[in-house]
């Protein structure tokens, strides 16, 4: 197993390695996964490895990136999360998915609220944002529950537009 970033109660965050590309491909792979990831559209094993090349260029120069997730009670990849800046972007943003097998068991909210415990403890970051497609209820929910805040739609590199979340944390909490 790779390097743990973070534990919750029922999952664990750790950094990415090579024998997890099948497991990446899997929720990259899935067309219902990734409706609302990116482009919106799968992408194959090879993207998979060059995606994990960029990974831990992240680790390298931040100190974080994405992350694979686990359930703690038995091993797999049940999805990713992390903290990324997308494009060279200056804001730390959120992004996060998980196999469909795994939806609607608050795994995400759970994962989410650890990314942002663990950028303010340990990182130090003041504010985390996060973007949305406007019809994706579902992860408006989980930044919802997480004490995100909505703001502004905002044009989005393929045409789309976003919702923007922003979150900081409270003054005693990092």
């Amino acid at each position: 197993m790779s390097a743990i970033v973070f534990r919750t109660r029922r999952l664990v965050v750790r950094r990415w390695c090579d024998a997890d590309v099948p497991a990446l491909a899997a929720v990259y792979g899935d067309a219902d996964a990734m409706r609302w990831v990116g482009d919106g559209e799968p992408i194959t094993a090879a993207a998979c490895v060059r995606w994990l090349e960029v990974t831990r260029r992240n680790y390298a120069e931040r100190g974080y990136g994405m992350f694979a997730l686990e359930r703690r009670t038995e091993p797999g990849v049940i999805g990713f999360c992390g903290i990324v800046h997308p494009g060279g972007q200056v804001e730390p943003e959120i992004k996060y998915a998980l196999r469909r097998m795994h939806w609607g068991h608050g795994y995400a909210t759970e994962a989410v609220a650890g990314l942002l415990r663990y950028g303010a403890a340990v990182h130090g970051l003041r504010e985390i944002i996060a973007t949305v497609a406007p019809a994706n209820t579902a992860s408006h929910r989980v930044l919802l529950q997480v004490g995100m805040l909505p703001g502004a739609l905002r044009p989005h590199d393929d045409a789309a537009r976003t919702r923007l979340f922003r979150w900081h944390p409270a003054p005693d909490a990092a």
